[in-house]
């Protein structure tokens, strides 16, 4: 994928990821981009690891990878970032 796929993916996967578990995030539409851009490489990197499932562009498996990896991101910011403020 070039460069602005990745940012619209991103943004779509991030928004998706927000909706599906919410909670206080790093707001705003690029903070939302950095999220899904974030959890589709990790998503990618864990998939292809460990399920054997890549991200090959714009199809349905490689959205549901990006959420997945988008929502366990969100969830080790809020772990990282909670104990930090304690």
């Amino acid at each position: 994928m070039g460069f602005i796929s990745w940012i619209v993916f991103g943004l779509i996967t991030g928004a998706i990821a927000k909706a599906l578990h919410p909670g206080p995030d790093p707001g705003g539409c690029f903070g939302t981009i950095l999220i899904g851009i974030i959890g589709a490489f990790l998503g990618g990197f864990l998939g292809s690891h460990l399920l054997n499932v890549e991200i090959t562009g714009f199809n349905f498996r490689s959205l549901l990878v990006a959420i997945g990896g988008s929502i366990l991101f969100l969830m080790l910011y809020r772990v990282l970032i909670g104990r930090r403020r304690r």
